[in-house]
C-alpha cells in the first residue's frame, strides 16, 4: 500500500512538473522579450532537473542545475547583454509564418510520436518494475570515455559563441 502511495505521489507530481515546463517551454518561443525568455528557459531547465529528482538521478540533476542553468543560461544572458539587443518587448521578432511554424510542430510531434510508438510498443518492464540502477562512477565513466570528444565539441563551441559576442559587442 505504501508503495502504491507513493507512486500516486510521484505520478502527480510529474504531472505539476510537466505542466509547468510546458507552459514555461511555450513562453520561450512566444514571449517578444529575449531576457525573459531565458528566464523562462531555466525554469523549464530547472523542471528537467526536478524530473531527474523524481527518476532518482540525483548526479544527473545536479549536473544539470550545474551545467546548464549555472552555465549555459549565464552565457547566453552574457550574449544578450555584450551584443546590445534591446531589453524590452521587440514586435520586430514577430512575423506572418507563425502558421508554418505550427505546422512544422504539428508533423514533428507526428514524427516523434510515431518514432517511440513503433520502437517501444511492445517493451515491458520486468516483474519489479525497476531498472539497473547506475552509480555515479559509471556515469562518469560513460562521459568521459564514450563522450568525451562531443563534450569537448561542445565546450569549444560555447567558448567560442562567448568570444564572438564579446567581438560583437565590443565593434560599437
Amino acid at each position: 500500500m505504501i508503495v502504491a502511495d507513493a507512486l500516486v505521489a510521484q505520478n502527480v507530481f510529474f504531472g505539476i512538473i510537466a505542466l509547468v515546463m510546458i507552459v514555461a517551454a511555450l513562453r520561450v518561443v512566444t514571449t517578444t522579450n529575449v531576457v525573459h525568455a531565458a528566464l523562462y528557459l531555466v525554469v523549464v531547465l530547472a523542471g528537467v532537473a526536478a524530473l531527474f529528482v523524481l527518476t532518482m538521478a540525483e548526479f544527473t540533476a545536479v549536473t544539470q542545475v550545474l551545467v546548464y542553468i549555472g552555465a549555459v543560461i549565464v552565457l547566453f544572458l552574457f550574449g544578450i547583454m555584450l551584443t546590445q539587443a534591446k531589453i524590452g518587448r521587440d514586435l520586430e521578432l514577430d512575423n506572418e509564418r507563425r502558421w508554418l511554424a505550427a505546422l512544422v510542430a504539428v508533423i514533428l510531434a507526428g514524427v516523434m510520436g510515431y518514432a517511440l510508438l513503433d520502437g517501444f510498443d511492445d517493451t515491458m518492464l520486468d516483474d519489479k518494475g525497476a531498472l539497473e540502477v547506475q552509480t555515479t562512477a559509471e556515469v562518469s565513466d560513460a562521459i568521459f570515455r564514450d563522450y568525451l570528444i562531443p563534450f569537448e565539441v561542445v565546450s569549444v563551441l560555447l567558448l567560442a559563441a562567448l568570444i564572438g559576442a564579446v567581438v560583437v559587442g565590443r565593434r560599437e
